[in-house]
């Protein structure tokens, strides 16, 4: 008995060094780790090499990643648009009551009585619509230029991500006015989240899940059944901290990552 459960043993442990070894041969695996962690001389050049802290700028940079016609400057445009959008809510928190009773009173007082309440509340909302746009023409450029290639697949999916969540930044923050064109966007686009698989009432394979009207992802995401102070107070939460949070880091780790694929651009 002892002799079969140590063959066992050691079959398992054969198993998972076998799948250990494919995975760190796999070009996943590849792309988001460059070396080993053998102590020798080249990987500890490679380590201080491939750290943001220690060696902020990469060691060499293609010659046509300078070139504007290349790369369109679109990610750095989408970033400082963000920053915008930082620096105006920011501002506009102060006079904003995410409460159904004040918030569009709120809206109105910062527009024509709060001393530039105008310009800024306008500057917020025009630099979402161009992050929006530029990130789009951010994506554009990198999958016609093909710096999307190995070894920058990772990167091209926190990309994606960003564009998910730059995406949701704005239609979280569509309803904050709290203003009839608000109100039916937001129905609009939660009744979509019913339909989602799995998560949507309404949407494909849910009774597998056991979800229904009052526990779905439209829901979830509105605080109830309809359009009201729950959900306004759900999306302020989301578009104030929880999105630019994730949004935040997944940016630290997108620039960290060009850092360490050899600068601002990738193959032709």
């Amino acid at each position: 008995m002892d002799k079969k459960k140590e063959k066992q043993k050691l079959e398992i442990i054969s198993f998972l060094k076998g799948v250990q070894k494919q995975i760190l041969e796999s070009q996943v695996w590849k792309s988001m780790f460059r070396h080993s962690y053998a102590d020798t001389p080249r990987n500890r050049i490679l380590m201080i090499a491939g750290n943001i802290w220690l060696h902020i700028h990469p060691a060499k940079l293609a010659r046509h990643a300078y070139r504007f016609k290349f790369t369109w400057c679109m990610g750095g445009i989408t970033f400082l648009m963000f920053l915008v959008t930082v620096v105006t809510g920011v501002v506009l928190m102060f006079y904003y009551r995410p409460v159904g009773e004040y918030a569009y009173a709120d809206m109105k007082y910062l527009e024509f009585d709060v001393p530039f309440g105008m310009i800024m509340r306008n500057m917020h909302r025009w630099a979402a619509h161009a992050m929006v746009i530029t990130v789009w023409l951010h994506m554009l450029r990198v999958f016609m230029t093909g710096s999307y290639k190995p070894p920058r697949e990772f990167n091209w999916v926190v990309g994606v991500i960003l564009l998910t969540l730059t995406l949701l930044l704005s239609f979280t923050g569509y309803l904050l006015p709290w203003d009839q064109l608000a109100m039916w966007a937001v129905t609009v686009g939660t009744n979509m989240a019913s339909a989602t698989p799995l998560l949507g009432h309404e949407g494909p394979f849910a009774e597998f899940v056991g979800v229904n009207s009052r526990y779905d992802a439209r829901s979830a995401l509105l605080g109830g059944s309809l359009v009201g102070p729950p959900a306004l107070l759900r999306f302020y939460v989301l578009h104030c901290i929880f999105i630019p949070l994730a949004a935040g880091a997944l940016m630290i780790l997108h620039f960290w990552r060009i850092r360490r694929d050899g600068g601002i651009s990738g193959p032709l």
